[in-house]
């Protein structure tokens, strides 16, 4: 049967072609969405393995947008100071950044406590577990509030526990290291300055300039891979390995938070999950990195090391204490901080005692003195 053809059909015959026509044709004509872009700043020099692990994360989240986000990570320095990062991603002039949290700790000495000291027993992984499930990001966010800086952080990568230091002499007790001009930050400052020793928290880069220059007799930084990188083997040959000064210290990556909450949802969750990949990457990094360094420290650089002797160690577990009290007793979000870092540490740090082989024994079974080399 044939349908007549009527004014009022041949009407919607003409509404509906138009409508499919605008449906084919819209995508063509629509603008692209620029991306989001964020400037970032590390607080470490361009050639430092710290710098690169805050690329490899802007690279992760970057790969991950798609072209929908991309963040460029400047060194140290490019826009701002590395202790100023903070104040800078507050106020907006950086979008964001990747230092440690101990550099903020002029503004509160709880800042501290995500890195220095012996975090009762914990390992860098185990103070991560505690911020994110023990309560630490909820402790850190309240005590960036308090100093009205309107920042998001997040925490990362578990970094291999810290030499004592660089030193133009071994110390072999704790008498030798009083009047020692000596670089180290956050509460190690203080831990330091109890054992009688003259503290300059120098930043990453300015530490072989002063130890070369004689204004420090002795300096810690971090690892195998900066410190080779930075030129500590160039200006000192002794390095004592093991201290409780900086034991369980991580990173940590700032958003300025008018800038990130005003993110999609999509984006923001790319961000989370490529914290947690960068996280994973930098720790497995830092094995491969840091255990070829040290080789070459010994072999190239012809460095000598030293195991730091437990009669400094339990120094500074004392002084640790004689610092920690006198903080808590002033600042309640110190208080606050460490009663939550000892709940969660004395289970945390029973079970992990309790259950981790001793892999030294392993170790020592193929590779120690007398060992037959195949």
């Amino acid at each position: 049967m044939t349908i007549p053809s009527t004014p009022r059909r041949r009407s919607l015959l003409k509404g509906a072609a138009v409508a499919a026509g605008a449906t084919v044709t819209a995508p063509m004509v629509m603008a692209q969405t620029a991306p989001a872009s964020f400037r970032f700043q590390s607080t470490w020099p361009s050639k430092d393995i710290f710098h690169e692990y805050a690329q490899d994360f802007a690279k992760k989240v970057n790969d991950m947008a798609g072209g929908k986000l991309k963040i460029e990570v400047l060194p140290a320095g490019a826009v701002v100071p590395a202790f100023q990062l903070l104040e800078a991603v507050n106020k907006g002039t950086l979008d964001g950044g990747h230092g440690v949290v101990a550099y903020h700790y002029g503004k509160n000495s709880a800042l501290a406590l995500w890195g220095s000291g012996p975090a009762f027993g914990m390992d860098p992984n185990m103070v991560l577990a505690w911020h994110y499930y023990g309560g630490g990001k909820a402790l850190l966010e309240d005590i960036y509030k308090s100093i009205n800086m309107d920042v998001v952080s997040y925490l990362y990568g578990p970094m291999p526990v810290q030499p004592l230091g660089w030193f133009r002499k071994p110390v072999s007790n704790v008498s030798q290291l009083k009047g020692l001009k000596f670089r180290t930050v956050g509460l190690a400052v203080d831990v330091f300055n109890e054992l009688g020793v003259a503290v300059n928290p120098l930043p990453g880069g300015e530490i072989v300039p002063a130890l070369d220059r004689g204004l420090l007799d002795a300096a810690e930084f971090n690892n195998a891979s900066s410190d080779r990188v930075l030129g500590f083997p160039d200006v000192a040959k002794n390095c004592m390995l093991q201290s409780f000064h900086q034991s369980g210290e991580q990173f940590e990556i700032l958003f300025n938070k008018a800038k990130f909450n005003a993110l999609p949802q999509e984006l923001k969750s790319i961000i989370d999950y490529g914290v947690q990949a960068a996280s994973a990457d930098m720790s497995w990094k830092a094995i491969d990195r840091n255990s070829k360094d040290y080789i070459d420290l010994k072999t190239k650089d012809k460095v000598n090391f030293y195991k730091t002797p437990d009669s400094i160690l339990r120094a500074q577990l004392d002084a640790w204490d004689k610092v920690t009290a006198k903080k808590a007793a002033e600042n309640p979000h110190f208080k606050k901080v460490l009663d939550s870092q000892k709940e969660f540490a004395s289970r945390a740090g029973q079970w992990q005692n309790d259950y981790t082989v001793d892999f030294r024994m392993a170790y020592n079974r193929y590779f120690g003195k007398g060992t037959k080399k195949s």
